[in-house]
């Protein structure tokens, strides 16, 4: 790793005053081993505890501390977005703010980089959370995500990754999608792989993830793909939809006029097959109306030049 090439530690948090002290101290300690040129932006999403006022104090006696405060809490993703659109540098790197995340691990992610890849995803091989509650359906998800997107991952919901900033430039970020960086990455033609990284069981604070979280990330995978493949396209895939529809409706009218005449019985007498392509047609109805729904709001931020979050204040930022 160049000694100029500047990296960028980019954290949100959201209620973790127990922990902010200490993940900086053992930052600190580990970049300070290595003659990195670095930064730390932490991004407060809207913390409800007194993680505002020890970030605060942070930056106050270290000005290589960046703090970004948003109004209100709008989740790990944008968090996650304010922080690359805030960076200056030329590595990314990513990290939780619980201390599950090890920063012992950043100097291995770097060097792994070195090794010319756009993207090195942390696995948390020995991960230590509840094996039921969050492991299973880790597994089921990244199983999910692998198979759907063809970028083979153990771990897409682990945190700490190192990206070159030329890899992401353009992308923007929303739902759950902050873990998808690697599939992006892919898709455009860079060179991703991962490394197991170290997992610590969480002390302080409470875990901010539950079991629905699984299928927000499938949702948001299924239009990170719909996206890669039919944006400049979509009358294609709503087409396909249409065309799959009338086809099931003419099955339907056929077996309707089958029972009627061969099977002596009225249309009304046989509600299977209107129930058949009522609730069909309900499910694929709901599918397209999100994605309408999703290409206005990317067309609402992105041609107005908007954002998915909002800035209270921050510190240390030259140009803010």
């Amino acid at each position: 790793m160049n000694h100029e090439t500047r990296i960028s530690i980019i954290i949100p948090i959201f209620n973790e005053e127990g922990n902010i002290e200490q993940l900086y101290e053992e930052l600190l300690k580990v970049m300070g081993k290595n003659p990195y040129n670095f930064e730390i932006i932490l991004v407060n999403d809207g913390s409800t505890d007194s993680s505002r006022q020890k970030l605060d104090a942070i930056a106050e006696q270290d000005r290589n501390v960046k703090i970004i405060h948003f109004k209100r809490n709008f989740g790990q993703t944008a968090a996650m977005m304010a922080g690359i659109d805030a960076t200056s540098g030329d590595i990314l790197i990513p990290m939780d703010g619980d201390l599950q995340n090890d920063p012992s691990d950043i100097p291995r992610l770097l060097e792994k980089l070195d090794e010319g890849y756009d993207v090195v995803s942390g696995w948390r091989k020995d991960r230590k959370d509840a094996s039921i509650k969050r492991n299973l359906p880790s597994k089921i998800a990244n199983w999910l995500i692998s198979k759907i997107s063809g970028v083979y991952l153990h771990d897409y919901g682990c945190t700490l990754k190192a990206y070159k900033k030329d890899v992401i430039k353009g992308v923007r970020l929303y739902g759950e999608m902050h873990r998808f960086i690697p599939i992006y990455a892919s898709w455009q033609g860079g060179k991703v792989t991962e490394i197991p990284v170290n997992h610590h069981p969480r002390i302080h604070g409470k875990s901010k993830y539950g079991l629905e979280r699984i299928l927000k990330v499938v949702l948001d995978l299924i239009l990170v793909k719909f996206m890669a493949k039919y944006s400049q396209k979509p009358m294609h895939v709503f087409g396909g939809f249409g065309f799959l529809s009338i086809l099931l409706s003419f099955l339907c009218f056929g077996l309707m006029l089958y029972y009627k005449f061969f099977g002596a019985k009225s249309f009304i007498e046989t509600p299977l097959p209107m129930l058949a392509v009522l609730f069909f047609l309900m499910g694929f109805i709901c599918i397209l109306m999100g994605f309408i729904a999703e290409m206005l709001m990317r067309t609402y931020f992105e041609s107005q030049g908007k954002t998915t979050y909002l800035i209270d204040y921050t510190k240390n930022f030259k140009d803010k």
